[in-house]
């Protein structure tokens, strides 16, 4: 009895090995090749296919199939288990610009992983189905690039009742990751892309539970932009990606859907400049669950826009929005409230600009997230999309503070009483102050006349000047020292003059200048300040006096402020598609206009700025 249960064993044992076998052998590898024929099997390189279609319409599934470099200028059904592979992501190409296909790529009921290959179309189709990718049903992307140009085109992904994965891909699309799913079907992990979008970058309609994870997700220009992240049904899973500069609806992570789970964590947004309802950095209106942990929302109109019930949000940070939360009350523990999270380069991030959100050393994000959280370094959660089990372990750059700001003088009774803007890092200790007989003076200690802790410093005068001029740092507990403010002018010519305020408006200039777009970093800022409530213009010029770009447009009240221009967001082409096209080198003007109380100007300004390639 027991040598007839080994033997069955045995035979059992011998069939399941032959099926695999069978299964391994049946799997063929093929081959295209720009220099290929239309004579299968294509199972070498000498004997490869000349079109992928072809190599495709042969195959069966498992077969994995290699595609040359070059340009293959057409579009694919796939109705097999296939995995295709190119050469290089920069130039194995598939184009589909000239077919009248909906898409490029279309997988229909079968699965595709795709790897390394760059596929593109000049789309001129309105339907926002059509685009490059559809799949019906699983697939994998990896280590892709995905560009739609041209005015219109749907979707870089299109997924249809299938759970897809994409990792390590970079789309230069109006709209990228889209769904038909029916419920509860869209279940896709989309990782470590970088998404740049004219209009949604990532919209989910029907349902599902969606992960993304380590991605940057930005919009590149002001054109029909929608939704960053944004999900109108089902559940969510939000973590450490960057969402920024999303315009006409304003939202960075829009989770509108009535029901579902909501994760977001360690997430960093920012830029989304429109406010009032469903427009802001995050827009919360399940009535579900919500996790929201340890996110970055600074830089925007209104951080948080919840609807339907009271949100609990814990271990946030918000920085210089205009508005933290609008709508219903904001209940959480440990939220850090307009503190400066001291990033290593807080520029508005572009796709040609050097922006870095990591934290500097003595940040008051550091370990300051959900202590039930940790970093990978086992470390309580740093907030912010660095923090956190899927963040990065990371050396914390102690750089020196940002220069002062605004700085401006009253002159009475033989003083100059100088102030300025606070600084905003933690770890600001106290600013020094500098002064010169002479103008476009360089600091040094034989200039050095003061320190102080506060925001004002009283210079009294020993002798009489005709002029005076100041500058001051900011030094911080560690002993770096920023670089020098603006320069100041004070004009002491009239003793009978005092007390005189200096600088009642003010235009300053642009820093960095010159700025330059060849070491990536296209933004250069611009400050001004105003005596009193006013309507403001503030433009940008060509050296032929063309305008380039309208920066401020509205009334203002008394006070500084601070624009930031971008030269690779103003100059489009002339289709207007929100294709950029970058500003060439030279020199620009930017100028002001203050219009006062009877709709009667009461100041005008303009400087000089330069473009380096």
């Amino acid at each position: 009895m027991r040598l007839r249960l080994r033997v069955i064993l045995l035979i059992v044992e011998l069939l399941i090995f032959n099926y695999s076998l069978k299964i391994e052998t049946e799997a063929t590898v093929r081959y295209v090749s720009k220099t290929g024929s239309s004579t299968p099997p294509y199972t070498s390189w000498a004997t490869a296919a000349d079109s992928i279609q072809k190599c495709i319409n042969i195959c069966e599934d498992g077969d994995t199939v290699y595609v040359g470099n070059g340009v293959y200028y057409e579009t694919l059904v796939v109705n097999k288990i296939l995995t295709l592979i190119g050469s290089s992501m920069d130039s194995t190409i598939i184009d589909g610009s000239n077919s009248t296909n909906q898409s490029v790529i279309y997988v229909n009921r079968s699965s595709l992983s795709i790897n390394n290959i760059f596929i593109r179309i000049l789309s001129s189709i309105v339907d926002y189905r059509n685009g490059l990718a559809y799949f019906k049903s699983y697939g994998t992307i990896s280590f892709c690039r995905i560009e739609i140009k041209g005015p219109y085109g749907g979707y870089g992904i299109v997924l249809a009742n299938s759970s897809c994965k994409v990792e390590n891909c970079i789309f230069r699309t109006r709209k990228s990751i889209g769904d038909e799913c029916p419920a509860d079907t869209c279940n896709g992990l989309y990782r470590n892309n970088i998404i740049i979008s004219a209009n949604d970058a990532v919209n989910f309609t029907f349902g599902g539970s969606p992960k993304f994870i380590n991605n940057i997700v930005i919009a590149e220009n002001n054109v029909e932009v929608w939704n960053g992240i944004g999900s109108y049904a089902g559940n969510i899973t939000v973590l450490n990606n960057l969402v920024a500069n999303f315009y006409t609806r304003g939202i960075g992570l829009a989770t509108l859907s009535t029901s579902g789970k909501i994760i977001a964590m360690n997430n960093l947004v920012t830029h989304i400049p429109q406010s009032g309802i469903d427009r802001a950095a995050i827009s919360i209106y399940t009535t579900d669950s919500v996790f929201l942990s340890n996110n970055i929302i600074k830089d925007s109109k209104t951080g948080i826009v919840i609807r339907n019930t009271p949100l609990r949000a814990n271990y946030n940070l918000f920085w210089n929005n205009q508005q933290n939360v609008f709508g219903l009350p904001l209940i959480g523990d440990s939220n850090l409230v307009n503190i400066d999270p001291m990033l290593v380069n807080d520029i508005k991030p572009s796709v040609t600009n050097n922006w870095d959100y990591h934290l500097q050393a003595y940040s008051p994000a550091i370990d300051k997230g959900d202590p039930s959280i940790l970093d990978p370094d086992g470390s309580r959660s740093d907030i912010g999309m660095y923090g956190g089990p899927y963040g990065e372990v990371y050396t914390y750059q102690d750089l020196a503070p940002r220069p002062p700001r605004n700085l401006s003088a009253v002159v009475d009774s033989g003083r100059v009483r100088l102030k300025w803007n606070k600084n905003t890092e933690a770890d600001t200790s106290h600013y020094r102050i500098y002064r010169s007989l002479t103008p476009n003076f360089t600091i040094d200690t034989t200039k050095l006349i003061g320190t102080t802790t506060d925001t004002n410093y009283v210079d009294i005068l020993s002798q009489s000047y005709q002029k005076l001029y100041y500058k001051l740092t900011c030094v911080d507990k560690q002993g770096n020292q920023s670089g020098p403010s603006e320069e100041l002018t004070v004009n002491l010519v009239s003793i009978n003059e005092y007390p005189t305020v200096v600088s009642d408006y003010y235009l300053y200039q642009n820093y960095p200048n010159p700025f330059s777009v060849r070491e990536g970093n296209s933004t250069t800022k611009i400050g001004y300040k105003l005596k009193e409530r006013g309507y403001v213009k503030l433009m940008v010029y060509d050296i032929k006096g063309e305008r380039v770009a309208v920066l401020v447009n509205e009334e203002k009240e008394a006070g500084y402020y601070e624009v930031e221009f971008d030269a690779n967001v103003y100059q489009l082409d002339s289709r207007q598609t929100g294709i950029n096209i970058p500003m060439a080198s030279g020199i620009y003007l930017y100028r002001i206009e203050v219009i006062g109380e009877g709709n009667i100007p009461v100041y005008t300004e303009m400087r000089k700025m330069v473009l380096v390639k």
